[in-house]
C-alpha cells in the first residue's frame, strides 16, 4: 500500500508541473539560478518564486545535470543511482531530486550523514493538491517533465532510480545528437539479448505494443506499427532543442488526449509513460550505446540471458521490470549491493537483506 501510494504522489507531482510549465518557466530558473548551486538547498516549485527577479546566471559549462525522482519506499535506489554515478566518475556533476515534502528530512539525513555529503545537488519539492487531476498516473512520468527542472542548461540527462551507473557518466553526456533531435534513448531492438529477453517476458519492443493502432487518431499519424519502440528509463535531453519544439506541450496533449479516447492503456504496455514518447519522438530521436543502457533485468530470465562477464562490462544497468534489486529476488542484486549505502535512519532496508 504505501508503494502505490508513494509512486501516485510522485506522478501527481509531475503531472502538475506538466500543466502549470508555461505559467512558471521563467519564475523557476530565476529562482535556480539565485541560489547557490552546491549548497543541497531544497527549491520548491510553485510557491515562493519571485516574479520580479529576471536576472539569469550560465551554470559552469562543465556541469552535467542529472535528473532523478525519488520516492519514500525507492529511497534507497535513488542512493545506489547517485553513489554509482559519483563514484564512477571525475566529473562535476550536480544532481536534481524531484521528490515530495515527507521524503526530504530522510534523503537529507540520508545524503548530508554518509559518503554522499560532499556531492553536489538540489532537491525539488512540490505541493500534489494543485494537480488538477485530468491524466493517468504512473511514477516514472517525470521523465516527461525534464526541461521543467533543468531551466538553464543546453543538455541535460534524466535517470530512472533503479539503475546503477558503471561507466563515466561524462561518456554518456557527451554523446552526440542528431541535429534537430531533442533527445536520445535506447532502442529496444538495439540488441539481441535486449529482444530475447523481451519476448520471452510476454513484452513487445515495437510500437504495437503501446499503441492502439485501431484508434483513429493513432491512424492519422501514419506510424508504422513494427517501428521499434525505445526505453524512457534513459534520455539525454537537448534542451534547447526540447523547448524549440515545444516537447513538453506535446506530451500533455497526447496524455490529456489518452485519458479521453483511451490511445493506449498499462494492458497495452508496461506504463503510460513511454507512448506519448512514442508519438513525440517518431523516427526523430538519436541512439544511446546499448552498453549504455543494458536493462530488462527486472525480468524473469535476466540471469540466464545475460552472462556475469557482460554485466561487468555494462556502463549502466536497468532494473525495469517487476523485480528490483532492492526486493526479494532479482538477478545480479549483488551487483546493486556494491553501492548500496546503510541507511543512517534505519528505515530502508533491503528487502532481503532485512529479512534475513
Amino acid at each position: 500500500m504505501c508503494s502505490t501510494v508513494n509512486g501516485v504522489l510522485l506522478v501527481l507531482l509531475a503531472v502538475a508541473i506538466l500543466i502549470i510549465v508555461h505559467r512558471n518557466l521563467l519564475n523557476l530558473s530565476d529562482f535556480l539560478d539565485r541560489e547557490n548551486p552546491d549548497a543541497g538547498q531544497i527549491l520548491p516549485f510553485e510557491a515562493e518564486l519571485s516574479p520580479g527577479v529576471r536576472q539569469k546566471t550560465e551554470r559552469k559549462r562543465d556541469e552535467i545535470p542529472v535528473l532523478i525522482t525519488a520516492t519514500e519506499d525507492r529511497l534507497g535506489a535513488v542512493i545506489v543511482a547517485m553513489n554509482s554515478v559519483s563514484r564512477n566518475s571525475k566529473a562535476n556533476v550536480a544532481f536534481t531530486i524531484v521528490t515530495l515534502n515527507d521524503t526530504v528530512d530522510h534523503l537529507k539525513a540520508w545524503i548530508s550523514k554518509t559518503t554522499l555529503k560532499n556531492v553536489k545537488y538540489k532537491i525539488v519539492i512540490f505541493q500534489p493538491e494543485l494537480l488538477n487531476g485530468k491524466i493517468s498516473k504512473d511514477p516514472k512520468i517525470c521523465c516527461l517533465c525534464i526541461k521543467n527542472f533543468m531551466m538553464c542548461v543546453e543538455k541535460a540527462i534524466y535517470l530512472d532510480d533503479d539503475v546503477v551507473v558503471q561507466g563515466d557518466i561524462q561518456e554518456l553526456y557527451e554523446i552526440n545528437l542528431k541535429p534537430g533531435h531533442a533527445a536520445a534513448f535506447s532502442d529496444d531492438c538495439d540488441s539481441a539479448s535486449a529482444k530475447g529477453i523481451v519476448r520471452a517476458a510476454g513484452n513487445q519492443n515495437n510500437y504495437m505494443g503501446f499503441l492502439d493502432f485501431k484508434k483513429e487518431a493513432i491512424k492519422k499519424l501514419g506510424m508504422k506499427a513494427n517501428t521499434c519502440s525505445f526505453n524512457p528509463g534513459v534520455i539525454v535531453a537537448n534542451l534547447t532543442e526540447w523547448k524549440n519544439q515545444n516537447v513538453t506541450q506535446q506530451l500533455e496533449k497526447w496524455m490529456e488526449r489518452n485519458s479521453q479516447e483511451d490511445l493506449y492503456s498499462n494492458t497495452l504496455a508496461e506504463s503510460i509513460t513511454t507512448p506519448p514518447l512514442l508519438i513525440v519522438f517518431y523516427k526523430r530521436h538519436s541512439p544511446i550505446n546499448p552498453m549504455w543502457h543494458v536493462r530488462h533485468l527486472g525480468i524473469t530470465g535476466a540471469g540466464n540471458r545475460y552472462s556475469p562477464q557482460y554485466v561487468r562490462t555494462a556502463k549502466l544497468l536497468h532494473w525495469n521490470g517487476h523485480y528490483k534489486p532492492w526486493g526479494r529476488t532479482t538477478s545480479f542484486s549483488d551487483v546493486w549491493d556494491q553501492w548500496f549505502i546503510p541507511d543512517p535512519t534505519g528505515k530502508f532496508h533491503p528487502v532481503r537483506k532485512h529479512a534475513d
